[in-house]
């Protein structure tokens, strides 16, 4: 009888690295690894930076002394966080701080050598509303309005007496500054309002300077 051959086939060779973890190649590899993870990472931050800016939030600095005392412009340059979503399902309301692009005829206004593509002012009257000034007062379809925000003592005037009633138009806003006495609102422009497809968002948080952080 014959005795069946019982060694076993050579298997076939697998491919593996011997390479040691700490050879000079391994290394390489090592660190190109670690430098595509961060790039990766860095540019997902990137991206995620873009969107958040674009669509979400974006920040803005007071430009002038119109906002005062609420925000700072000449001399502290306040920075607050704007949401460009505030509008998209819901109206402006009033009292609301907004930031909008400059009124159309009103030229280019530059402070400090840097153009100002975007104001900021308080909402006053809404779309079909009359806003009255007289006696120092805002007046909103014939009743005074309360604005606790303002400094005691504060006077809202006219600029002449053919522009101290102002009717808003269906789907904008009229707008004014808390500095009332030192704000270039409304009340000056040729078009004396502000359409809501022009807001670019709400103003809700101060970021700078860090003493005076929060909601606006």
């Amino acid at each position: 009888m014959t005795l069946a051959d019982e060694t076993p086939e050579p298997a076939e060779a697998q491919e593996h690295d011997d390479t040691p973890d700490d050879a000079p190649g391994s290394a390489g590899r090592r660190r190109l690894r670690s430098g595509i993870e961060w790039v990766a990472v860095l540019g997902g931050a990137v991206v995620i930076a873009l969107v958040v800016r674009t669509f979400l939030f974006t920040t803005f600095w007071i430009p002038s002394g119109s906002m005062e005392p609420t925000l700072m412009g000449e001399g502290r340059r306040d920075r607050v966080v704007v949401n460009r979503l505030a509008y998209r399902w819901g109206e402006p309301g009033r009292g609301d701080i907004i930031v909008f692009k400059v009124p159309e005829g009103e030229g280019s206004i530059t402070i400090d050598g840097q153009e100002v593509k975007d104001l900021i002012k308080r909402v006053i009257g809404l779309p079909g509303e009359t806003v009255e000034l007289r006696d120092g007062e805002v007046f909103i379809d014939g009743e005074k309005l309360d604005e606790p925000y303002l400094p005691e003592g504060t006077v809202t005037l006219a600029p002449g007496p053919d522009r101290d009633t102002f009717v808003v138009p269906e789907d904008e806003v009229f707008v004014m500054g808390d500095n009332r006495g030192a704000s270039r609102d409304a009340r000056y422009w040729q078009h004396p309002s502000v359409p809501e497809d022009d807001i670019v968002g709400k103003a809700f948080v101060r970021i700078w300077p860090l003493s005076a952080f929060g909601g606006i």
